[in-house]
């Protein structure tokens, strides 16, 4: 089963409130999930973060995978090393002939 750290949205139409849960990958955005790991609200300034610290430490050394939007939160609040940068790709054909 693959297990993905990613936000459910909540709220009406035009206010979105985000819940930072654990689920399975193959469930809906919004379906069922495993844990609640805490809230996302991006429409307050600064946008406010809620997070149980040592269940999310406990579930990526579990090996949950977070989504990109999810990793990026997590970077912001110190829980997780940012990605290091890759070099763009090249094309190997292009390079031949010039």
């Amino acid at each position: 089963m693959a297990v993905k750290i990613r936000l459910t949205r909540m709220g009406d139409k035009k206010s979105p409130f985000y819940r930072i849960v654990v689920t399975d990958s193959r469930k809906a955005r919004d379906g069922a999930y495993i844990e609640k790991l805490g809230t996302f609200n991006p429409l307050t300034d600064p946008a406010q973060v809620n997070l149980d610290v040592e269940a999310t430490k406990k579930w990526i050394a579990n090996g949950a995978q977070p989504t990109e939007t999810a990793r990026t939160i997590l970077v912001r609040e110190g829980i997780m090393q940012p990605m290091a940068k890759r070099a763009p790709k090249t094309d190997k054909k292009k390079k031949e002939n010039n």
